[in-house]
């Protein structure tokens, strides 16, 4: 096992005045054992900067570092490292057993040490009583346990993940991120984690970094980062439904979104144009306050998701199931809870500490 870094580092396609930066010098550092997801959506950069550490991509610039040493001009076979891709890679022709053992027989493992790891990890990932059949006898949750497995006997310094769980359904995709969980706590293997599935990303990370358009918007634990986003991208981001953020202005302490007055527990930062961020489970249906008109309300079985339109915005609220349900067309009262509003800057994006 071994710690991971990333100091500055640049991935530039092309040179010249047709260059195209598309990772602008990201800076983390991922600790000896800690399992870290890298989230974001489709063309931020988060598989770039993986395929960089495997090796796969020319670093541009800056360095990466495993343990002590820089990888940068290093082959793949040469990094102590193990990747999961997200369609498998599983050799068709091979049986389980063989496909789990290969690289260890490339890299000339004695016959008797192959054996003992493959049985092991099967082991480990229930799949013991596959061994003997192809991939093609497999089911897309077992295909993807062999592909785990096949990186796991190979006992490397750190663990690369590229959207391994995008192939699954929904059920599968739950099973195999407690199956990822366990694996880790058992392992305690530096790994990199990729995802655009932000629900992946809370429930796996013990460490998250958020990116966008190739920069890192926040690093921090899925609690800091829902709880105290750093901007309005991982505001909107984070979260399911997302942060609603109402573009408002606060004149003498009032708080006014097209022409409406905002009441709130607790004052705004300052006067000026600001951007007011509520996540849907901190407005709360109330005898007075704010009025929304309801348009769509979601039923999810113990909540519902109520859209509702606030002046000219779309304002979602999250309510029990349990709550009388609101109908469309219906006006709504809602209040906030004191000390959930969250406050940036709409110049900057960044958060504004009360």
């Amino acid at each position: 096992m071994a710690a991971l870094s990333f100091r500055k580092v640049v991935k530039t396609y092309g040179a010249g005045s047709q260059a195209n930066r598309v990772i602008h010098g990201v800076d983390a550092e991922v600790t000896d054992g800690e399992f870290i997801v890298i989230v974001g959506p489709s063309g931020c950069g988060k598989s770039t900067l993986l395929r960089m550490v495997a090796g796969l991509e020319e670093i541009s610039g800056g360095e990466i570092l495993i343990g002590d040493r820089v990888v940068n001009d290093l082959e793949p076979a040469e990094r102590d490292i193990a990747m999961v891709f997200q369609n498998y890679a599983l050799y068709p022709h091979m049986s389980v057993f063989d496909n789990m053992a290969y690289g260890l027989k490339i890299a000339r493992v004695p016959r008797d040490q192959i054996e003992a790891r493959v049985r092991k990890a099967a082991a480990v990932l229930e799949i013991s009583d596959y061994l003997d059949r192809k991939p093609r006898q497999l089911s897309g949750g077992q295909r993807q346990r062999v592909a785990m497995g096949r990186a796991i006997v190979r006992q490397p310094q750190v663990f690369l993940f590229d959207e391994p769980l995008s192939n699954l359904d929904a059920k599968l995709r739950v099973q195999t991120r407690l199956e990822i969980q366990k694996l880790h706590r058992e392992l305690g293997v530096t790994s990199l984690f990729v995802t655009h599935d932000q629900v992946e990303a809370m429930t796996l990370a013990q460490r998250m970094i958020v990116m966008n358009q190739g920069v890192v918007e926040q690093i921090g634990t899925p609690e800091m980062v829902y709880l105290q986003p750093r901007t309005t991208f991982v505001a909107g981001f984070i979260g399911s439904p997302p942060m609603n953020l109402l573009p408002v202005q606060v004149v003498n302490g009032t708080v006014r979104l097209d022409g409406l007055e905002l009441p709130l527990a607790r004052p705004a930062p300052r006067d000026g144009e600001l951007i007011l961020g509520i996540r849907p489970e901190h407005a709360l249906p109330a005898g007075q306050g704010w009025s929304v008109q309801v348009e769509v309300v979601e039923m999810l079985g113990a909540e519902r998701l109520v859209h509702t339109r606030l002046g000219g915005q779309t304002f979602i609220v999250r309510m029990d199931a349990g709550i009388a349900p609101a109908m469309p067309g219906q006006t709504l009262n809602l209040q906030t809870v004191p000390g959930q509003e969250h406050w940036f800057d709409p110049q900057t994006r960044l958060r504004i500490e009360p």
